[in-house]
């Protein structure tokens, strides 16, 4: 039902022409990249950097670079935004020779604009800078780079020496990223954030060549997988050829897609369904969940998405990192209130142990002799509609850089329905996914209650339902923190 409903959104049939399919960018869509290569010689600090900027931020830009309005970036744009570009890095990158500030000069600069994931461009800034300096006696070479420091990207810095010796460096002698152009697969979940060099330089050839890199560890086949997945959905909104047959491949990539988000760990929204199984929750507010989720998760996405078009200072991984700090600890309200009132529920509350041993507050408390009939203790409550929303809100609160990203492709194709219709079926994945968690659990649960048949394991069954609302409290509220802290270490 899912995928004949998106694509009867997506089967129309459009022909539009384009530029050629590249390999998406391989640290995402927001970044901005750096590499500063210093080279070290007796009488000067030569440096050549790389700027290496994403779709989003390369889309941001291109009012700015454009400056005829014509819609594309000429040879006289490009070399005009590339002069702006290393003059600026110029001024925010910083060396000192055993403490004294040198004074750079750019000598060289360049910006071109590869095509990355269709049908949107990357840009590549590159710049060549010198600064003289007496390096013909023992010296220590400090360096930073503070150029676009806002922005998250992979920062790189490598040092040589050309006709002196490096004693000591505390970066490597040579790219481990191919000055940006491969960046290493089995570094991307945790790049390189070099800020800063310190150098020890002195007369001579030879010594060390500079830091060694990191070991690398083994990405697993599901993040291969998922990554493959992703590119070719990218390939599919942007082609250059929009079929009944793209449609609906595109529409069965995005159900996939919203789906594997809604269960990657981390995310904290299959944790949704064990707030409906120990809260008594019924398959309709299972449902009730999911639709909230699809609907907060497309709304986001879609209002982010015009930020990103309209405002070129617009910083959307500033936005998204603070989204995951709210949702997080909305998460944490909601299982704050679950604790408060699973707690106040079981002191006033007595267990079937108790109400077996003593029938006269049995028959005071529950006119039915005890409460285990029911697999719950008989005065819980079901969710109420709040804690619902609360969770739907807070699971679909983040948008997805994915989906995020085929809607700007979709907007610069002139295809803005598409792109719509594609971020409206991402969420539905991603409902499907908590709604059909959340009818497991509680179809368990129902399940568990009504194959109790001894009495010794109806009373451990009865302990066990007694205190889960306490136990699931718990999680909703570990959980959101977790989520909350997460996101602002900047880790998510």
């Amino acid at each position: 039902m899912l995928l004949a409903g998106c694509a009867a959104m997506l089967v129309l049939p459009v022909t539009l022409s384009g530029g050629p399919v590249a390999d998406a960018h391989p640290l995402g869509d927001f970044t901005v990249n750096h590499y500063d290569g210093l080279s070290l010689f007796p009488d000067r600090i030569e440096l050549h950097a790389v700027v290496d900027t994403a779709e989003i931020p390369t889309l941001q830009d291109k009012a700015a670079t454009d400056t005829d309005g014509d819609g594309t970036i000429s040879a006289r744009e490009a070399d005009q935004h590339g002069r702006v570009e290393c003059a600026a890095l110029a001024a925010a990158v910083t060396a000192t020779v055993n403490g004294s500030p040198v004074r750079w000069r750019v000598t060289q600069s360049a910006a071109t604009y590869p095509p990355g994931q269709p049908p949107l461009l990357i840009t590549r800034v590159t710049c060549s800078l010198v600064a003289p300096a007496n390096l013909h006696t023992t010296a220590l070479v400090e360096f930073t780079d503070s150029f676009r420091a806002d922005r998250i990207g992979w920062r790189e810095i490598t040092a040589i020496g050309e006709g002196l010796r490096v004693v000591s460096s505390t970066v490597a002698g040579a790219s481990i990223s191919d000055e940006l152009r491969r960046y290493p697969d089995d570094l991307l979940s945790n790049p390189r954030d070099e800020r800063s060099a310190t150098v020890h330089v002195a007369p001579g050839i030879g010594g060390i060549t500079g830091a060694s890199a990191p070991l690398a560890t083994r990405l697993s086949w599901l993040d291969h997988a998922l990554a493959s997945a992703t590119r070719t959905f990218n390939e599919l909104a942007g082609g250059t050829q929009l079929t009944p047959l793209v449609g609906t491949a595109a529409a069965l990539l995005a159900l996939l897609l919203g789906a594997s988000h809604a269960a990657l760990p981390g995310h904290g929204k299959t944790v949704m369904a064990a707030y409906l199984a120990g809260r008594r929750g019924t398959r309709r507010d299972a449902v009730l969940v999911g639709v909230t989720v699809t609907l907060t998760h497309t709304a986001g996405v879609l209002i982010l998405g015009l930020l990103v078009a309209v405002l070129s200072s617009f910083a959307p991984e500033a936005v998204l990192r603070w989204l995951g700090i709210l949702s997080g600890l909305l998460v944490a309200m909601v299982g704050a209130g679950l604790l408060r009132s699973a707690l106040r529920h079981r002191w006033a509350t007595p267990t079937h142990a108790t109400m077996d041993r003593t029938p006269a507050l049995v028959g005071a408390s529950h006119g039915h002799g005890h409460a285990y009939g029911h697999g719950w203790d008989g005065e819980e409550r079901p969710p109420g509609r709040v804690g619902l929303v609360g969770m739907g809100i807070a699971g679909g609160l983040v948008p997805s850089p994915t989906a995020l990203f085929v809607l700007l492709g979709a907007i610069g194709l002139g295809r803005s329905w598409f792109g719509i219709a594609l971020v409206l079926c991402y969420g539905l994945g991603m409902a499907a996914t908590l709604t059909l968690a959340g009818v497991l659990m509680v179809t368990l649960r129902d399940r568990m209650a009504r194959s109790v048949v001894s009495e010794r394991w109806r009373d451990r069954g009865a302990r066990v339902s007694a205190a889960l609302p306490t136990m699931t409290a718990v999680l909703v509220l570990v959980v959101g923190l977790g989520l909350a802290l997460r996101s602002l270490l900047g880790s998510g």
